[in-house]
């Protein structure tokens, strides 16, 4: 359950992230967008950029909460509240937006697994609704798969749409290993996740970290969120303490990207990221934390 701070503690922080979107030069690379403190959302695990509604966020809890999706302004006030009827949030951890045939739908990723025990893990992909007011929904469809090898934690989704794949990032594997999935599979049969590669250029703690706090240095650096820029051009991948953007080469493909050393930019204060979405221009990103309440950001890649 996440641990909720008291406003007073975060008055520091907003301080200093507003006093720096002032300026006049360039725009650091994260500025404060807004705090969410619908009493809901004290778990977020996952976010996506609405397709349908403006200055739009849709969000998920962690596993154990409702079967819901919740719709926040870009300054973290709740909107509305979508209720997915048939399924269970046995771990949600991740939530994708993308386009399919001119349809907007959101995917959710059931792929948490602290454990190790599923054998079987799902998505559900939705609708997003065209009224932002709320309501129910019924996946569109929902996909069962499980790892070739055996289980692991699963934190980081995205939906390549044009390649018609899912891509999925393994938390606690060093170094996270990429996986993918059909986006559209043949309707009850079990998939089978195909490994296509590793993550290059995360960084490892140091070694004054690991003196002071060997157990907080060595999971800061775990993948917990991540998505594809609008373009098709960029993988963002979120850790605890970093975000790291891989560029994929022109007709390349994910696996040579992902072989590549990122971009790597520091976080400021974000109590357990665990949430992060591209803007729908592709211009900047989102992220927040599992905290109540939490910091929403802004990043500028």
């Amino acid at each position: 359950m996440a641990r909720r701070v008291p406003l007073s503690l975060l008055s520091p922080l907003l301080g200093v992230l507003l006093a720096v979107a002032g300026c006049e030069q360039a725009p650091p690379f994260a500025q404060l967008s807004g705090l969410i403190l619908a009493p809901q959302l004290d778990e977020v695990s996952g976010m996506a950029a609405s397709r349908t509604h403006a200055d739009t966020l849709w969000t998920l809890n962690d596993g154990g909460n409702a079967a819901a999706l919740y719709a926040i302004g870009n300054r973290g006030s709740l909107h509305a509240t979508l209720r997915i009827d048939n399924v269970l949030n046995t771990d949600w951890e991740d939530l994708a937006a993308f386009d399919l045939q001119g349809r907007h739908y959101l995917l959710i990723a059931d792929t948490g697994d602290n454990g190790g025990l599923r054998r079987t893990l799902q998505l559900h992909v939705v609708e997003e609704p065209r009224r932002l007011v709320d309501g129910h929904a019924r996946p569109a469809w929902s996909i069962a798969f499980r790892w070739p090898d055996g289980p692991r934690d699963c934190e980081a989704v995205a939906v390549d749409a044009a390649s018609g794949q899912i891509l999925l990032v393994s938390k606690r594997r060093r170094p996270p290993e990429l996986f993918v999935l059909p986006l559209r599979p043949q309707p009850g049969v079990l998939q089978v996740a195909r490994r296509v590669g590793f993550l290059a250029g995360v960084p490892e703690p140091d070694a004054e970290s690991l003196r002071e706090n060997r157990h907080m240095a060595r999971i800061r650096n775990q993948v917990t969120a991540a998505d594809i820029s609008p373009d098709g051009r960029t993988f963002a991948v979120l850790t605890y303490s970093d975000v790291l953007l891989y560029a994929r080469p022109r007709r390349g493909s994910w696996s040579q990207a992902v072989a590549n050393a990122p971009q790597v930019h520091h976080l400021p204060w974000l109590p357990q990221a665990e949430a992060l979405a591209w803007s729908t221009d592709g211009r900047g990103l989102y992220a927040t934390g599992e905290h109540s309440p939490a910091p929403l950001l802004y990043l500028n890649p």
